[in-house]
């Protein structure tokens, strides 16, 4: 399976993780490969799995910020083909949350 990946983010002790997508189902995941020394084994996060961990890690951070870029780079695109962009989650529409 041939395998996408983008870096998220690198701590300083040498552990890297990567958003990861199989170009063939088009699945999404966070890949984390530790460094060396804790045995350099990768393993793949589900999306809600990591960002559901507790704390607020420097790679959660890292995802969050890459999803905001994202988010914004599509948006820009919308805006330049001078196409409507899809309303924000809780924006008023015709089903409201009241009907």
């Amino acid at each position: 399976m041939a395998l996408e990946t983008r870096e998220l983010y690198a701590s300083p002790n040498g552990d890297r993780w990567y958003l990861a997508r199989y170009l063939d189902s088009g699945r999404v995941f966070v890949q984390h490969v530790p460094n060396v020394p804790s045995g350099g084994q990768s393993v793949n996060i589900e999306l809600a799995d990591f960002l559901g961990r507790s704390g607020n890690s420097p790679e959660q951070q890292a995802l969050v910020r890459l999803i905001g870029a994202l988010v914004q780079d599509a948006s820009t695109q919308a805006e330049l083909l001078d196409e409507p962009s899809t309303p924000a989650a809780g924006a008023q529409g015709p089903f409201s949350p009241t009907d």
